[in-house]
Order: C-alpha cells, then structure tokens, then sequence
C-alpha cells in the first residue's frame, strides 16, 4: 500500500496544480465569483490530503504494513479527496446545490484520516 498511496498522492497533487491553474485562467471568466472561491477550496483541500496521503506512503515504507490505521488513514484521506473535493469541483462547474450537503462527508473522511495517523503515530515502533 506505501507505494500504492504514494503514487496516487502525486497523481492527486499534479491534478490540484491543473485544477488550480483551469480554475484561475478557464473558469475565471465562465462561472461567478462564489464558483470559482468554492472551486479553490476544493484544490487547497485536494493539495493538503494529498500531501497527508504521501506522509502516510512515507511511514508505511520506512514501517513496514502492519499498521493497519496507516493503511486506514490513507484510505480516508483518498476518500475525503474523492467526496470532499470532487462535489466542490462539481457543484462549482454545475450549479446542483444538493452537490455540497454531501461535502461534509468528505470533510469527516479527512478528519478521520489525521485522528487514525495521529492514532498511529502514538503506536509506531522506532
């Protein structure tokens, strides 16, 4: 999974940089301002986990993979990005409001993920 984790992680963060620069020269003049704000929170946020998610690569391959809330972590992480980020980046470009009530889910899924690696953290084995 280290490596797994660590691969997406890079894949997640050049795709921020994109969305990033789309959002500020593509969409700056298609969609309103509060589109465009919420779509930034969506690459901030996709950048921040996505560089949790490398830690998380990071400590499986120095650890080994029998910590299970590493390999949890991650999996939230991934899946905060996917919720999280992913219904910002749609209700930005579509305008379907129900599209943010289920952001929150994705926010949860990234406060699980840092609560499991800082879980993890106080059980590693130097």
């Amino acid at each position: 999974m280290a490596r797994f984790f660590m691969a997406i992680a890079a894949i997640l963060a050049a795709i921020s940089v994109a969305a990033g620069a789309f959002g500020a020269h593509a969409l700056k003049a298609r969609v309103s301002d509060r589109a465009l704000e919420i779509f930034e929170v969506g690459t901030r946020y996709q950048m921040y986990h996505a560089l949790g998610l490398l830690l998380v690569g990071i400590l499986l391959l120095h650890v080994g993979s029998g910590y299970p809330l590493l390999n949890a972590a991650g999996v939230a992480f991934l899946t905060g990005i996917i919720v999280f980020s992913g219904s910002l980046y749609a209700l930005s470009l579509t305008g379907i409001q129900w599209l943010g009530a289920i952001t929150p889910l994705g926010g949860l899924a990234f406060v699980i993920g840092w609560a499991l690696l800082a879980i993890a953290a106080l059980h590693l084995k130097s």
